[in-house]
């Protein structure tokens, strides 16, 4: 359960992360943003294997950079899912999933290895 809560708390200040450093992600309050980082971490552990698994030949084509493509589908699918968090465009989603992996990377590899 601890390691659950210190997940969401990683996403969520990563989802604070993106919504100050890109423009066009916004959260509007402290619920939005804990539902929000609740929302991606679920679309991350459900959603996202599979459009990883269904387009894992057109990732194969492009040497992977389409992952990015569904990194910011699953980024707009958890803004699109929780009222208060919502991103503007594609490259919105695509910037902001790409600071939320960038600060969960950082913050996780500091706190969780010592």
């Amino acid at each position: 359960m601890a390691v659950f809560l210190i997940h969401w708390l990683v996403v969520a200040l990563g989802l604070a992360a993106a919504a100050y450093l890109v423009p066009g992600v916004g959260v509007a309050s402290g619920t939005a943003l804990a539902l929000g980082a609740l929302a991606l971490g679920f679309v991350n552990a459900v959603v996202k294997p599979v459009l990883a698994l269904l387009t894992l030949p057109l990732t194969v084509i492009t040497l992977g950079l389409f992952y990015f493509v569904v990194n910011a589908a699953a980024f707009g699918l958890a803004a699109a899912l929780v009222p208060g968090f919502s991103v503007a465009s594609f490259w919105a989603a695509l910037f902001g999933a790409l600071v939320v992996s960038l600060v969960s990377w950082v913050v996780g590899a500091f706190f969780v290895s010592r």
